[in-house]
C-alpha cells in the first residue's frame, strides 16, 4: 500500500515560485565590473530569467543541451543559472582557473553550445576559441556601454539579450531526475570528470544545507557566498537562499579582496558565509591591519581545503563561529559540516581544538563508512582509519561519459580517495588522501596532521607534506614549507621543534625544504602529484 500523498516533481522551478510568492522582496547584491553594488530583488531576479528564458528559446537547442557559464558570483550568473536550467537545458559551470587546454577538453566533452561569460574572461577565451567547434555563441555578462572590444565571433551582450525577452514564461514540466547542472573535478591526475546533477539531488542537497546543523539558513540571514559558482554551484548557497528567504550579497570579482569583503559583510549585515581558507587568512589580514571588525558575522564554513586552527582562534577574537564543511564535487557538495559540541567547557583546550578541526558529522542523506584494504568495514572507535566511501541521493553514481570508473567499483558506493577515521560521536577526520598516506617503518603517517601543526606555526603561510624514500624506513615525511611575510629567517632547525609535543615524535618530519610557492590546482588545493616530481631526486640529509 502506497500513501497518500501528492507526487509533485521536486525540480528547480519550484524554487522560483517559492522564492518569488514568500520570498519577492528580499535582496540580492552584488559587485560587479560595470557597478560597485548592484541590488535587487529575488521578484526582480526571477523575472529577468523569464526574460532571458524566452530568449534563449529562439536558439537551436534540444532538452538536456549544456549551457556553460564562465564567471563570478553576481547576480547575472544567478539568473544564467535559473533561466537554462528551468527551460530544461543543463547549466555547465565552468572554473576559469583551470589550464587552458583543461577548458578546451572540457567545453568539448561536455558539448556546449553557448557560453556565457564574464568580461574579465574574454581575453582568456579568446585564446581557445578557435578550438572550441560546438559552440554557437558567446554572450558576454554586461551591458552595451560596457562592453568590451574582442576578436570573438559571434558575440552577444548579455543585457541586450535579456531586453529581447518577455518576462511572462512557463517553466516546463520536468522529470525531478532530469539533469540541471555539470561541473567539473580539478583534474589533479588526467582529465577533469564531469559529475552531472539532477533537479531532485539539487533540491535535496539544498535542504539538507539549510539545517541547524549545516548552514542554518532562514529570512533572518544575509549571505556571502566567496566559494565560486563555478565551483561546486557555491555550496548550494544560489539554491538554498531563495528557499530560506536569506539576502544574497554576491562579491563579483572581489572575493579574494580583505578590504572588499569587509567592507560588504558591515555594509550589508552579513551574518554568514561560506569560502576556503586562503580567503579567510586575507580577511583575517585585512581586520588585524586596518583595526575594523566584522560584527554582524557570526559564523564561516571553511572547506575545500584543511583550515589552520590559527583562522578559528583569529575568528574567536572577533566573535564569529568557524566551522570546517567537508564534501566533494561529485557530493553536490556537502557531506558533513563540523558545529563542534555544545560544551566547549567540557574539553580542555587542546582537545577542543582537536574536536573543532575535524570534518564534522555526516548530514542527513550522507551515509558513511571506512573499510581497509580488502573492504572490510571499520568501527566507529575514533582510532581505526582506512579509505572513506558515502552514499546518498546527492551523490554521484557515475561520472559524465565515463562509466565504470574506480571510484564506483563497490556498488552503491563512491568511493572518496580520502583517508578517514569517525569517532563514537559520529566526527569523522580526513587523516589523508588515499594517495598521499605516508607509511614509514610499516606504520602510517597523516601528512594533513603534520600540515596543520605546521600552517600553525606564525612565521609560516603555507606547508606541505609529503612522502620520500628513505633507505631504512622505506618512506619519511618531507615538509616543504613557504615562509610568511614575516618569517625571513625560519630555519629548519626552528622549524622541527615546533613539533615537539604537538604530534608523535616519530611522526616529526626528516627534513625541512623552504620554497617560494607551492603548487595548486585551480580549486586552490595543493598539488601533492606535482611535489613529489619536484623533489624526486632528493636525499635526505644522512
Amino acid at each position: 500500500m502506497n500513501g497518500l500523498m501528492m507526487d509533485t516533481s521536486l525540480s528547480i522551478a519550484s524554487i522560483i515560485k517559492h522564492a518569488e510568492k514568500v520570498n519577492g522582496d528580499t535582496e540580492i547584491v552584488s559587485v560587479t565590473s560595470d557597478n560597485p553594488r548592484h541590488r535587487y530583488t529575488y521578484r526582480e531576479a526571477f523575472g529577468r530569467a523569464r526574460q532571458l528564458a524566452n530568449a534563449i528559446a529562439g536558439w537551436d537547442l534540444a532538452q538536456g543541451d549544456r549551457i556553460a557559464t564562465l564567471a563570478w558570483n553576481d547576480y547575472r550568473h544567478f539568473e544564467t543559472y535559473y533561466a537554462s536550467s528551468c527551460s530544461g537545458y543543463v547549466c555547465h559551470t565552468i572554473n576559469p582557473r583551470l589550464f587552458p587546454e583543461q577548458l578546451v577538453y572540457i567545453i568539448n566533452h561536455a558539448d556546449d553550445r553557448y557560453v556565457f561569460l564574464d568580461p574579465d574572461f574574454v581575453p582568456l577565451v579568446e585564446g581557445l576559441a578557435g578550438e572550441c567547434t560546438g559552440v554557437k555563441g558567446w554572450i558576454v555578462l554586461t551591458s552595451e556601454d560596457n562592453m568590451p572590444v574582442t576578436s570573438l565571433a559571434n558575440v552577444i551582450c548579455y543585457e541586450t539579450l535579456v531586453a529581447s525577452g518577455d518576462d511572462h514564461f512557463e517553466w516546463p514540466e520536468l522529470d525531478e531526475n532530469a539533469a540541471c547542472a555539470l561541473c567539473y573535478t580539478s583534474g589533479t591526475t588526467g582529465n577533469p570528470k564531469g559529475v552531472m546533477y539532477s533537479h531532485r539531488s539539487t533540491i535535496l542537497h539544498a535542504y539538507a544545507t539549510m539545517m541547524p546543523d549545516t548552514m542554518g539558513l532562514s529570512r533572518k540571514d544575509v549571505v556571502l557566498p566567496i566559494v565560486p559558482m563555478f565551483h561546486v554551484n557555491a555550496w548550494g548557497t544560489p539554491y538554498s537562499c531563495p528557499i530560506a528567504g536569506a539576502k544574497l550579497v554576491f562579491p563579483g570579482n572581489k572575493m579574494g579582496d580583505g578590504e572588499t569583503l569587509a567592507a560588504l559583510i558591515n555594509e550589508e549585515g552579513v551574518t554568514m558565509s561560506a569560502g576556503v581558507p586562503t580567503v579567510w587568512l586575507g580577511l583575517i589580514a585585512y581586520l588585524k591591519a586596518s583595526g575594523k571588525r566584522v560584527d554582524s558575522l557570526n559564523s564561516v564554513i571553511v572547506g575545500g581545503a584543511a583550515c589552520p586552527l590559527s583562522v578559528m582562534e583569529d575568528f574567536d577574537e572577533y566573535g564569529v563561529d568557524t566551522h570546517v564543511g567537508w564534501g566533494m564535487t561529485e557530493m553536490s557538495p556537502l557531506g558533513s559540516v563540523n558545529t563542534s559540541p555544545s560544551s566547549r567547557e567540557d574539553y580542555s583546550e587542546e582537545a577542543y581544538a582537536k574536536v573543532r578541526l575535524k570534518a564534522g558529522r555526516p548530514i542527513f542523506g550522507v551515509e558513511m563508512k571506512i573499510v581497509d584494504d580488502q573492504g572490510n568495514e571499520l568501527p566507529w572507535d575514533g582510532e581505526a582509519f582506512g579509505s572513506l566511501k558515502v552514499r546518498g541521493p546527492w551523490i554521484c553514481s557515475s561520472y559524465f561519459k565515463l562509466e565504470g570508473s574506480d571510484a564506483h567499483e563497490e556498488s552503491g558506493w563512491f568511493e572518496t580517495g580520502d583517508v578517514a577515521t569517525i569517532d563514537p560521536d559520529g566526527f569523522m577526520a580526513i587523516t589523508d588522501r588515499t594517495k598521499d598516506v605516508i607509511k614509514s617503518g610499516g606504520e602510517w603517517i597523516s601528512s594533513i596532521e603534520v600540515e596543520n601543526v605546521a600552517t600553525d606555526h606564525p612565521k609560516v603561510a603555507e606547508a606541505a607534506v609529503i612522502g620520500h624514500f628513505h633507505p631504512k624506513w622505506s618512506e619519511r615525511p618531507l615538509l616543504i614549507v613557504v615562509r610568511g611575510q614575516e618569517g625571513g629567517d625560519l630555519t629548519e632547525q626552528e622549524m622541527l621543534a615546533w613539533f615537539d609535543g604537538k604530534i608523535a615524535k616519530w611522526w616529526t618530519p626528516e627534513a625541512v625544504e623552504f620554497v617560494d610557492e607551492l603548487p595548486h590546482t585551480a580549486t586552490g588545493k595543493i598539488q601533492k602529484v606535482a611535489l613529489r616530481e619536484q623533489f624526486k631526486g632528493y636525499s635526505f640529509p644522512e
